[in-house]
């Protein structure tokens, strides 16, 4: 067996309370401004945003239980980002030949294949890199807030070799030859942004950070002028 990227998505831990939108924009809009819009709507409504979120208790033992299934290699590389979409390039510079996604979207690509034909973004960079032979296996672990299900992807299932193995069923012992951790944070709250840093701090591994911006988030000093414009977002 070949090199293998193990690549995970901060959702995976996230109950999405976020309309179960999929979308391939990330930018500062997504990232931070849409969280202040969402946090004063709910707040005209009596309701606290953070009490719609729940992260999984599966965080504390994760890396435990990597290190149980799978082998690191010694000369293992770690990255860190804000958007998923950097797997493609990870994969493709470790000269990987497949994927363990734990995430709670598959991010083979929505609305079949014909979103193959897009340039490569969050949304569909593991069937990107299906589809260009840069892989030949893609095995998905759902997070326990998924909404998604393997057979949504139907197309994508017939045509490559794609598994949904639960987490219990993993015991491949396969050699490690990357990491990627995303926060996706137009999918996941920056409230929590601490402990993604500590989930990662837990992992014992250099890694680098590629564009992961800081999120300063502090919704007791919104101005009235604050309010307006997030609203109006």
């Amino acid at each position: 067996m070949g090199n293998s990227l193990l690549s995970i998505d901060w959702d995976y831990f996230i109950s999405l309370d976020n309309e179960n939108c999929v979308s391939s924009i990330e930018n500062k809009r997504t990232m931070i401004d849409l969280w202040y819009k969402r946090y004063l709507k709910l707040k005209a409504q009596g309701k606290n945003i953070q009490n719609r979120f729940q992260l999984s208790s599966e965080v504390n033992k994760f890396w435990e239980k990597m290190k149980e299934i799978f082998e690191f290699d010694s000369h293992i590389t770690v990255f860190v980002s804000d958007s998923h979409a950097l797997s493609y390039k990870i994969a493709q510079d470790n000269n990987c030949d497949e994927v363990y996604l734990f995430d709670a979207h598959s991010d083979l690509g929505y609305g079949g294949i014909s979103s193959l034909e897009f340039e490569v973004n969050c949304a569909n960079w593991l069937g990107k890199l299906l589809k260009n032979k840069k892989v030949d296996e893609a095995h998905i672990i759902y997070g326990p807030f998924t909404a998604e299900k393997p057979e949504n992807f139907q197309q994508m299932n017939d045509l490559y070799h794609i598994e949904y193995p639960k987490i219990n069923e993993l015991h491949t012992k396969n050699k490690i030859s990357a990491i990627h951790i995303c926060r996706s944070g137009a999918w996941t709250p920056p409230w929590l942004d601490k402990k993604f840093a500590e989930f990662i701090y837990k992992m014992g591994i250099p890694y680098k950070v590629i564009e992961c911006p800081i999120r300063n988030w502090n919704p007791s000093i919104l101005t009235f002028a604050d309010q307006v414009h997030y609203l109006m977002e």
